[in-house]
């Protein structure tokens, strides 16, 4: 059962928003068509890359800019059936706690596993020369190498009803770079709980 390690702070929903956004910024998928949302909304990508919490006005910017893009507060896309209400936590989880978090049920994601949404089961298959839909592995590998190398990446995004069924919102990526790596102790996540949860993280 998965148990988190260590409590770094209570955080909150414009953190994670801030979090998330800087996540995708630097994504080969997402970055592209947030920064193209940035330049529409008049805004530099100094919102994202320094974020000031304490500043009402930059927390709402990036909140309907995360809504714009990915459906946050409208009940859409990726954040359809996700509550409202939502309690954060930073924190760092351990080599077999972060074996354990399930990636998002997705098509591709459940294929790249094999069926189990496991992020260790992603990497023997990505290490096997397998794809999910004949999408390259090469992202997933070169994450992995920097993360070797050295690089750090941001927090994981981590959501459940309770903190010992947890599933991936933002950042499959680095999780997979963290399988791949071997699963290194001390990751460090934002986790969100809400009794309603269920819906969304199944």
């Amino acid at each position: 059962m998965l148990t988190v390690v260590q409590v770094l702070g209570v955080s909150n929903e414009d953190e994670m928003v801030a979090c998330f956004l800087s996540g995708e910024l630097s994504s080969q998928r997402f970055g592209q068509n947030l920064r193209s949302h940035l330049a529409v909304a008049g805004q530099a990508e100094q919102l994202l890359t320094h974020p000031d919490l304490s500043d009402a006005g930059a927390n709402f910017a990036r909140r309907a800019l995360l809504a714009a893009t990915r459906g946050y507060g409208e009940n859409r896309d990726l954040f359809e059936n996700f509550p409202a209400h939502v309690t954060w936590t930073r924190a760092l989880l351990s080599t077999d706690e972060a074996a354990d978090v399930r990636y998002l049920d997705n098509p591709y994601w459940v294929e790249l596993s094999g069926g189990s949404r496991r992020p260790a089961d992603a990497a023997a298959r990505i290490k096997a020369g397998l794809r999910a839909f004949d999408v390259p592995n090469e992202p997933f590998v070169d994450a992995a190498h920097a993360f070797i190398r050295g690089e750090r990446f941001p927090p994981l995004i981590l959501v459940g009803e309770r903190q010992d069924n947890l599933v991936c919102l933002e950042g499959h990526l680095r999780l997979t770079a963290y399988a791949l790596a071997g699963f290194p102790a001390d990751i460090e996540c934002l986790i969100g709980t809400a009794p309603a949860m269920g819906r969304w993280a199944r």
